[in-house]
């Protein structure tokens, strides 16, 4: 059932944000590098590992096998979510940048020779940078930019002529996490797929406030980190097409992931199981399905309505301050990124900080887009639905006084 949106519930539900009396509540504006966490997906963490703490696919005891059910439960939670068509396609990682090196090392690294060529935006983290730099370095392959305009959005004209028969891998971010630039992901991967690429999407920052339909995207992949849609760190999801994945090597190689070891050679195991070898991160998979369920729970509308008029208090509260260029604002996004000309942006989130107020300065693991703006950092104020009026008011007192010492 779906929780009309109440804010004053939600606050009530983030432990980390509760605060004594004597101590002021710090205001957290950084939930695009990690939100925080609901009560039940630290309660999920709590009752597994006092309750049936066990390892999973292996041991014939009755909390080994409630433990393996909660897991692989956890997995139809995803796949459902995503809709993908078989939890099969599910695959437990890390996060999000070693879904990315997964498949750069497995599905890449095996279909890339020289004189290929992966399409890559400027607008990228460098978790969907770097590991295709490397996988062109081993096979031969090119890494070619797709150019962004200076409004933060991509090129779509140059993206539409640097496709070619030469095009074998797309990566692109869902939405970016400078700017929460919207990449305009259903018509770019239509356009791959007509020269038969394969498209890879970084959904680490559009998984927590668009509902994701990996079928509908015809996506070949799709990853996310947990650790951004409520769940703890360490924990993230590699949705790739089955067919994909079951023509793929293994990647980690040990228990698990193989069906019969001998020295005279190895049967690996199928899907998922071969690309999860050893003792997998079983509590934040449980964790990451409560985190699910519980954002299922809730108008997500409602909560992104919320989010979008915070933003435009904020931007309507900081306006007039003298030299504070916002950089590439967009339309509908959860988070805005701002200098003050002359100030560094450091020094302000210090003073910032020294008020309470946490969020996010420096390059944001995205330096050729910031590159190409000419910029070396910013400032980046990211919301999430249990951010109220009360802490953009104080961000905007704070900036204010901020800028007002510099």
């Amino acid at each position: 059932m779906t929780i009309p949106f109440d804010i004053k519930q939600i606050q009530t539900q983030f432990p980390a944000l509760q605060h004594s009396d004597d101590a002021p509540r710090a205001v957290y504006l950084d939930s695009a590098a990690t939100a925080q966490k609901p009560a039940i997906v630290i309660d999920t963490l709590r009752h597994y590992y006092s309750g049936y703490n066990a390892n999973v696919h292996r041991g014939s005891h009755s909390l080994t096998t409630n433990a393996t059910f909660a897991f692989e439960q956890a997995r139809t939670t995803i796949q459902k979510f995503i809709g993908a068509a078989s939890p099969k396609e599910i695959i437990w990682t890390r996060g999000a940048t070693e879904a990315l090196n997964l498949i750069a090392q497995t599905y890449a690294r095996n279909h890339l020779q020289a004189g290929d060529e992966i399409l890559v935006s400027e607008m990228e983290h460098h978790a969907n940078i770097v590991p295709w730099q490397m996988v062109a370095e081993q096979t031969g392959a090119k890494v070619v930019k797709i150019p962004m305009h200076q409004n933060c959005t991509l090129n779509i004209d140059a993206y539409q002529r640097l496709l070619s028969n030469k095009t074998k891998i797309v990566a692109i971010a869902h939405i970016t996490n400078v700017t929460g630039t919207r990449n305009p992901i259903e018509s770019m991967i239509a356009a791959a797929h007509h020269y038969g690429a394969v498209v890879v999407v970084d959904g680490a920052q559009g998984i927590a406030h668009e509902q994701v339909d990996v079928h509908a995207l015809d996506a070949d992949f799709y990853v996310f980190s947990g650790h951004k849609i409520y769940a703890p760190a360490g924990i993230g999801v590699l949705y790739g097409k089955q067919a994909l994945l079951e023509a793929m090597p293994p990647w980690h190689g040990g228990g698990k992931m193989v069906e019969k070891v001998s020295f005279s050679g190895t049967d690996y195991a199928g899907l998922p199981s071969k690309f999860e070898a050893g003792t997998p991160n079983v509590a934040g998979s449980l964790a990451l399905a409560a985190a699910i369920e519980w954002l299922q729970s809730i108008d997500r509308q409602g909560a992104e309505q919320h989010i979008a008029d915070l933003r435009q208090q904020a931007l309507d509260g900081i306006k007039d301050i003298e030299g504070l260029r916002i950089i590439g604002l967009q339309a509908h996004a959860s988070l805005f990124s701002f200098v003050v000309d002359g100030v560094h942006h450091q020094d302000i989130a210090t003073l910032l900080d020294q008020q309470h107020i946490a969020l996010r300065a420096g390059h944001h693991c995205a330096h050729p887009m910031l590159d190409a703006l000419g910029l070396t950092g910013t400032l980046r104020v990211s919301l999430a639905l249990y951010n109220d009026q009360q802490d953009v008011a104080r961000f905007i007192t704070a900036l204010h006084k901020a800028c007002d010492l510099l």
